[in-house]
């Protein structure tokens, strides 16, 4: 009997995440402005480097709450061989866009790299929000400061 009650309390304790899972399935919603970019460099010795580096991001539906996320991936080579492999992420949790609870959509862009048309560079992005209930969207925009941190403001649009 007490290994009954054991495994009915471990069986359980496996449901209960897959029950918040259920329950926030649906509240999050992947950006669709994806971007990717990639360099490659010559060092001494003739090694080789790549590498490629995309940000996303996650938006929550339900409370405009969302995070920038980062990957990259560096491969360093000779004329032979791969020699190391080097990767990175994270996400980063940004502001709330609105401050009550709804149902909202989205929408992300960010400065183009660094070029002859990009005045600020790699820095900036834009975030756009919408309450899908009522007729109210605004926009936030984040630029780096330098090593003060970044600066972000939110506007709500008005409609004419």
């Amino acid at each position: 009997m007490n290994n009954v009650a054991k495994r009915t309390a471990f069986g359980a304790l496996l449901v209960l995440p897959l029950l918040d899972a259920a329950t926030a399935e649906g509240a999050f919603k992947l950006s669709n402005c994806e971007n990717i970019s990639c360099s490659r460099d010559l060092k001494r010795g003739k090694l080789r480097i790549s590498s490629c580096s995309s940000y996303a991001y996650l938006f929550n539906t339900n409370t405009s709450k969302y995070f920038r996320c980062d990957v990259s991936l560096a491969v360093v080579r000779d004329a032979k061989e791969v020699i190391t492999v080097q990767t990175d992420g994270y996400c980063a949790r940004k502001m709330r866009v609105f401050q009550s609870d709804s149902s909202y959509d989205l929408g992300f862009a960010e400065t183009a790299p660094p070029s002859t048309n990009s005045f600020f560079g790699h820095g900036g992005f834009s975030a756009w929000a919408a309450d899908t209930t009522h007729q109210k969207v605004r926009g936030c925009i984040t630029i780096a400061a330098g090593p003060g941190g970044e600066v972000a403001r939110c506007l709500d649009m008005t409609f004419k």
